[in-house]
């Protein structure tokens, strides 16, 4: 199949997103790049799709299980034969699943870097024909990143013992110009076509509050999003433990999860999140890199992160599905010290890379550096969007992006008030989320449909169909299998497993 017979066919879209052709037909032709694009922009499927197209199995090197987990299950709905390769496998798993590997039973396979150069793994590769390597989250190579991982750097070595050295794709949303020049050194790219679709989320919106009482700032943000998934983050797991407490005495059915809690408690938690059982997830950053949860509704930092890199990738996490989301961020003095002290204690209290004394002073300069940068950022008078894009490298030329709180004018201490903003029309509803123009009533029962598969099939739900699909077909509301087939993210395999049950709610509802 061509490219783009394999976006329709298997992911169900009509065509590609700016930059995705682009990088598809440069890894076709054997040309490693470097993809940069905003979460929710589109990178999978940048590997994915040559996946499909090329003989042989397609490696990706990603860094969480929860990633792999959600990304072979979204593929497996869709038809398309993928496994993943990590600690959550047991014995008897893993050796199914690299047998199969040796049938040719897959197409992709998911592994950890940590895996890479294990004797059995080597042994299996020795064996396949891999014609691509797609290095996920690839800002982990780099000492700048916000989530540097040592195990990336073996990714060449392991390359290199490779009868023929595959086409490397390395895929990332969030690396500054000094990060992008790690991923090209590091996982030593032969001359990558680099394709940087830019930083924006057009779809989030940005506000940052100093309030006098973090709590009821919080009550006032959460309020009119009852029925909305979110993600609150906390710098410490006190406060996690603090906020989760509170917001479960005033009605909100909160989970919370730090690496403090037992491993079945944070296994829960995040499950509970993802299955849409618990609306609302307390964390703090241990939670987070790989969730690919569609309808995440608003992002709130209880205390301010110790980076922009950070902050970025954690408020990122809303909005996926491309609906409007919010970004909040509650600032207070203190969080400059807490973040202070982290930094200072880093090797401490997260096990870090061993480094030599002046390795080690090198880094605490480029964190403390970080936390400057963060905090101009919590503090300026300027666009909040234009102040993040520029910080990665990216111009803004617009004077007022209309999506922030200081474009908005929202005071400093109350825009998380919806009761407190001005009139005008693009102001109505701030952080109180606009509505979507369809039938609330069909959407509900599309969700149930939806939920009701992905607990038969113990999948997320987003893994079905994501919120945008759903709202699609509210829209389009088709009426025949072909018609489905028409909606946005809706392919053959999802048309032939899932597209009866939904036609049957879509035509009881003319």
């Amino acid at each position: 199949m061509t490219p783009g017979q394999v976006l329709q066919d298997v992911f169900g879209y009509t065509g590609f997103r700016p930059g995705q052709e682009e990088v598809v037909a440069r890894l076709l032709r054997g040309k490693d790049c470097v993809c940069i694009m905003p979460t929710g922009g589109g990178k999978s499927l940048c590997y994915q799709v040559p996946a499909l197209v090329l003989p042989g199995i397609t490696l990706v090197v990603s860094p969480l299980i929860s990633l792999m987990k959600d990304q072979v299950g979204a593929l497996v709905q869709a038809g398309v034969r993928a496994a993943y390769l990590n600690s959550s496998l047991t014995p008897r798993q893993l050796q199914l699943a690299m047998q199969r590997a040796r049938d040719g039973w897959y197409r992709i396979i998911y592994v950890s870097p940590e895996r890479l150069m294990t004797p059995a793994f080597l042994s299996l590769c020795a064996a396949l024909t891999i014609s691509m390597v797609a290095v996920d989250e690839a800002h982990c190579v780099s000492q700048w990143g916000q989530d540097f991982r040592p195990e990336y750097r073996q990714i060449p070595a392991f390359l290199r013992t490779l009868p023929r050295r595959p086409v490397v794709g390395a895929f990332t949303a969030t690396a500054t110009p000094q990060v992008q020049r790690d991923i090209r050194k590091w996982l030593e790219l032969r001359d990558p076509f680099c394709m940087t679709t830019g930083f924006d989320r057009s779809n989030l919106r940005f506000f940052v509050e100093s309030p006098r009482d973090k709590k009821a700032a919080l009550l006032r943000f959460l309020r009119p999003r009852k029925r909305q998934s979110g993600i609150i983050y906390c710098a410490t797991r006190k406060n996690v433990e603090d906020i989760t407490e509170f917001l479960r005495d005033n009605g909100y059915p909160a989970v919370r999860y730090h690496a403090g809690l037992e491993p079945e408690e944070r296994t829960k938690s995040q499950e509970d999140f993802l299955f849409d059982r618990a609306p609302l997830i307390v964390a703090t950053n241990a939670f987070g890199m790989g969730i690919d949860k569609s309808n995440v509704s608003f992002v709130v930092h209880y205390n301010m992160p110790q980076s922009l890199e950070a902050y970025y990738q954690e408020a990122g996490r809303a909005g996926r599905d491309g609906n409007r989301a919010d970004c909040l961020l509650l600032y207070g003095k203190s969080d400059v010290m807490t973040a202070r002290f982290l930094i200072e204690h880093r090797e401490e209290s997260e096990n870090a890379f061993p480094l030599s004394p002046k390795e080690r002073e090198e880094a605490r300069q480029k964190d403390l550096e970080k936390l400057r940068q963060m905090t101009f950022y919590s503090t300026t008078h300027t666009c909040l969007r234009r102040f993040i894009l520029r910080y990665f490298g990216q111009e803004y030329d617009q004077e007022n992006c209309g999506g922030c709180s200081v474009c908005l004018s929202l005071p400093r201490d109350s825009a998380a008030a919806p009761a407190r903003v001005s009139a005008p029309s693009r102001r109505r509803g701030i952080l109180q989320g606009d509505g979507t123009d369809v039938d609330p009533a069909l959407l509900e029962e599309l969700k149930k449909v939806r939920l009701s598969f992905a607990r038969r099939l113990g999948v997320p739900a987003f893994t079905i169909f994501t919120d945008a699909t759903l709202l699609d077909m509210c829209r389009q509301r088709p009426q025949t299998p072909q018609e489905l087939r028409q909606v946005s993210g809706v392919g053959e395999g999802k048309l032939r497993r899932f597209g009866d049950a939904f036609l049957r709610v879509l035509t009881s509802r003319l």
